[in-house]
């Protein structure tokens, strides 16, 4: 007799390690798999600890069969979502879901439809996701590029999980593309004089960011930011706790040389982030800190060496986009965290974005540095 399947709520401290761990049993074969750090998941599911719940409730939920924790998954309503314009992909109604794994195709129909069960009784009329648990954190269901490991805050999921999402009903919203770029060889000659041109023009000037001065700096680029992708589909500001979270998360792994801030004329108008792919200095630490993980991770970023950078941010302000200038400062932005990347960290390639399927202007420049598509993310809606 077949073992009957229950999904309930998250409860205690016992519910929420299985939640946490249950990836580390689904993903135990899969070489591509990059264990994330545990305490980072526990942290992002708590409302104690992310200030994405000041404006956003979740309803985490676990699959049981016979005694096994055999799925998992998130429902979410965000009221930031809620206020978005329709056509970016929000707007009354819109609720979300993520954070889905699960062992068998009964187990992720079983899940889907909890949490669509969640999402009504909270009053809302269609779904998208996965969004684990925001636009900032993981979107998309990775669709291709299963065949190499994921990049740092980019996710990676069992190529079952498509068939799976679109039995249960949900159709294409988006597609999320991340592009590869081999970097030990400069960019194209074009690319180059373009490049040239901009360092004899005396109204450019590029810098990089002051890490002393972290908090001011990372309010000059989210300025930059905000207005940038204001338009763009998903984009949800983040407020002001969560600037203070994520610069807390992050300056342990920002480094000076891999953020640059172009200036026209004095002006900040554009900005590039990059990162050392940190899964690289995390991968055998099993997803433990401790006892001795957080001390090895603390050596390994002393001086970090690592065969990739990802580029999960970059934008120039509203009022210079789709112009030649615009192209340039990317251009040298891109030449010049290169240099550094390679001469600094040892790195061979980066990873840029993602990148919206229909961001003509980032695919244009992506393209035009010969940087190819080696990961598509999809986000799927449905309506309850």
């Amino acid at each position: 007799m077949p073992l009957a399947l229950t999904v309930r709520p998250v409860g205690g401290k016992a519910d929420v390690r299985a939640f946490v761990d249950l990836p580390f049993r689904l993903y135990a074969n899969d070489p591509h798999w990059i264990p994330p750090l545990k305490d980072e998941i526990r942290g992002l599911i708590d409302p104690a600890r992310n200030p994405w719940f000041e404006h956003a409730e979740a309803v985490f939920l676990i699959a049981e069969r016979g005694g096994k924790v055999v799925g998992r998954i998130s429902a979410q309503v965000d009221q930031l979502v809620l206020a978005m314009p329709e056509d970016q992909g929000g707007g009354p109604g819109v609720g979300h879901w993520g954070m889905f794994e699960a062992e068998d195709a009964e187990v992720a129909t079983a899940l889907f439809a909890h949490a669509e069960d969640w999402l009504r009784g909270k009053g809302m009329t269609r779904t998208i996701g996965p969004m684990s648990l925001s636009v900032w954190d993981e979107p998309g269901l990775l669709v291709s590029g299963h065949d190499h490991p994921p990049t740092v805050m980019m996710g990676h999921h069992r190529p079952e999980y498509q068939g799976w999402v679109e039995a249960s009903g949900f159709t294409l919203a988006k597609e999320l593309y991340t592009y590869d770029l081999e970097i030990t060889h400069g960019l194209p000659p074009l690319v180059q004089r373009i490049v040239a041109s901009g360092e004899r023009n005396a109204r450019i000037t590029l810098r990089k960011v002051n890490k002393a001065n972290f908090a001011k700096e990372a309010a000059l680029i989210l300025g930059i930011l905000n207005d940038a992708w204001g338009d763009n589909w998903g984009y949800v500001p983040l407020t002001d706790a969560e600037i203070t979270y994520a610069g807390k998360k992050l300056k342990p792994i920002v480094f000076e040389d891999l953020i640059m801030i172009a200036e026209v004329e004095g002006e900040p108008v554009a900005f590039m982030l990059t990162l050392p792919d940190l899964n690289e200095l995390t991968a055998d630490l099993n997803g433990s800190l401790f006892p001795f993980g957080f001390l090895k991770l603390l050596w390994r970023l002393r001086r970090p060496k690592v065969r990739t950078m990802r580029v999960p941010l970059m934008g120039v302000v509203r009022r210079l986009q789709a112009t030649r200038l615009a192209s340039q400062l990317a251009f040298m932005m891109i030449e010049y965290i290169r240099r550094a990347a390679v001469a600094n960290y040892g790195s061979s390639r980066s990873e840029i974005g993602w990148i919206l399927d229909d961001n003509q202007g980032m695919r244009s420049i992506a393209e035009t540095i010969n940087a190819s598509i080696n990961k598509t993310y999809r986000v799927y809606a449905k309506t309850l």
